[in-house]
């Protein structure tokens, strides 16, 4: 309900992924974000799909891959693989989805900034929650999985 209720800081004109990169490194935590690179950063999902669901992020506003630069596409797409490989390690998932949705009718929830998701799987992780109620159930709170992950993305910043 916090997703479907919350302005998403649309009505203020405000860029969440721009807010969450301007913000002083004491404030990471609290936005959920795991580590910044020159480039590009990784957070958590606010609202996952899957306990430890991040969104790996160019640091510029963009829309879209042909407005990155060469350099930021790289640091970008390199900290893509790096997040899937620590997410890997630490999550243990059986698989993972990559995945980005290019504007709102590929079902983007923010298209004016790009983003990549990773949503670590685990065979059997559906259940009828979200077939029947459209409710999904966390195994985690966000807060742990911040706790959880940030030491295998600490060495990044």
């Amino acid at each position: 309900m916090q997703y479907i209720l919350g302005d998403h800081g649309r009505d203020s004109g405000a860029c969440v992924f721009c807010e969450m990169v301007a913000a002083p490194p004491e404030k990471r935590r609290e936005l959920l974000v795991l580590a910044v690179v020159p480039h590009a950063f990784v957070c958590l999902n606010r609202y996952p799909f899957a306990a430890s669901h991040l969104l790996v992020v160019p640091t510029r506003h963009a829309g879209g891959l042909d407005e990155l630069s060469a350099d930021e596409y790289r640091a970008w797409t390199d900290l893509l693989r790096a997040s899937v490989a620590r997410l890997g390690q630490v999550a243990k998932p059986e698989g993972t989805n990559v995945g980005m949705n290019l504007g709102k009718a590929a079902g983007a929830g923010i298209a004016e900034h790009l983003h990549a998701h990773v949503v670590p799987r685990w065979n059997g992780d559906t259940n009828f929650m979200p077939v029947l109620a459209d409710v999904r159930v966390l195994p985690e709170h966000l807060d742990a999985s911040w706790q959880r992950l940030a030491p295998a993305f600490a060495d990044l910043a």
